[in-house]
């Protein structure tokens, strides 16, 4: 079977030659019973390489067992990863109350796709080595071998070499596992290919809810491609369904687009074999990335502190209080601010400051009106005179709808 009939049949989208090369590689040794290694991203697809193994190979008519079984061994708690691999006997621990077979078990005659193997415990990787090694497993409480034929493909989206080197995980067992390797790079290593699955993914939206596709503009579809894409293709694949289904408007610019491109930079999306040169890309925009962040949290305290002064100042007078502002607290506060005293009571009411019913939000409407009525509708001086800038003023006008 050529790439191209197995690419229409996985529904395998792209170009890059690098995953062409992963898909030979794949179609080669799939009729063998090597142990194959997959390595790579979350979100690159290795569970479909794993069917591409098993259904390209003699043990895909296996009659008895399941033919394939797939199992992540990060979601499964180490206190029972080895009776759900191995199985158990009757009575092996508390609450066995009957026999079970394990996921080996299961699979024999077929194929077992251990994921996220990276997150085996160190004493479970002893007995999958045996497991290797022999074709044989000891169920918990059994002191019986059974033997097992099965053909063993993990997946890890961690450096492994960097495992072993850091003892995480036992070298043997590399070498074992490590047969074939196959590595699938990650989607901002083949740029080419984005525009590809967006318009696939945007067809099939379009075809399930019968509404027209969406289509990216020349400068959108430049900010698709130099996107990190952390989350890989399963990323893009989420992000083009919620375009698709929330935007009203059918051609996406960079100003739609850019609502639905951001992320969150973790250790655990760093990829798992990284080149010198998207090494240095991925540090490039973690860096841009945290002054960003470090820029839009500077700007969320500044407008924090202002909005707690503006409400000081209105509880202050609301009691008949000298206003104490703190100088240079913000930006937008100079030592020349004057501060109010008990003479600017005349700001509110007498029903205002008696009536306890009454919000602080209320309060603080009212002294705003109250400000703006003594300034003449002069925005300049109304936030002079409440301690705030004329840009929280604005946000304040336009949150209580007053109309000046």
């Amino acid at each position: 079977m050529d790439i191209k009939t197995i690419k229409q049949r996985y529904d395998i989208i792209g170009n890059d030659p690098r995953l062409d090369l992963a898909l030979n590689k794949a179609i080669q040794v799939a009729p063998t019973n090597l142990s194959i290694l997959i390595t790579g991203e979350s979100g690159v697809g290795k569970d479909v390489f794993s069917r591409i193994i098993h259904e390209n190979s003699l043990r895909k008519h296996v009659r008895q067992g399941r033919g394939l079984i797939s199992v992540n061994c990060g979601a499964i708690p180490e206190g029972t990863i080895e009776s759900e691999l191995f199985g158990h006997v009757k009575g092996a621990f508390t609450g066995a109350d009957r026999t079970r077979k394990g996921y080996f078990e299961e699979a024999d005659g077929g194929t077992i796709f251990l994921d996220e193997i990276g997150e085996l415990p160190l004493a479970m990787q002893v007995k999958l080595l045996r497991v290797l090694e022999n074709g044989e497993i000891i169920p918990v409480g059994s002191s019986t071998a059974q033997k097992v034929d099965v053909r063993v493909v993990a997946a890890t989206n961690v450096d492994i070499v960097e495992a072993v080197r850091n003892g995480r995980f036992r070298e043997d067992l590399y070498y074992r596992l490590n047969q074939i390797s196959i590595y699938l790079p990650p989607l901002r290593e083949r740029k080419d290919d984005i525009p590809l699955l967006f318009r696939k993914f945007s067809s099939d939206v379009a075809e399930k809810y019968r509404m027209p596709p969406i289509l990216l503009t020349d400068e959108a579809k430049r900010m698709m491609m130099d996107y990190p894409w952390y989350g890989n293709v399963r990323e893009l694949k989420n992000i083009t369904e919620q375009i698709a289904v929330v935007e009203t408007e059918r051609t996406i610019t960079p100003a739609i687009l850019q609502n639905y491109l951001s992320f969150v930079p973790t250790g655990e999306r760093m990829p798992a074999v990284v080149t010198g040169a998207s090494q240095q890309a991925t540090q490039i925009t973690d860096r841009e990335l945290l002054l960003k962040a470090l820029s839009m949290g500077q700007m969320i305290n500044e407008m924090r502190k202002e909005i707690g002064e503006l409400r000081n100042a209105v509880a202050q007078m609301a009691q008949g209080m000298p206003v104490q502002v703190e100088q240079q607290q913000s930006p937008y506060l100079t030592a020349t601010t004057p501060v109010a005293t008990a003479a600017d009571e005349e700001f509110i009411t007498p029903e205002i400051v008696d009536d306890e019913s009454i919000s602080l939000e209320e309060r603080e409407k009212h002294a705003i009106m109250k400000a703006l009525e003594r300034a003449g509708g002069n925005r300049k001086q109304a936030a002079a005179e409440l301690h705030i800038s004329e840009r929280t003023l604005y946000r304040k006008l336009k949150g209580y709808n007053i109309e000046q």
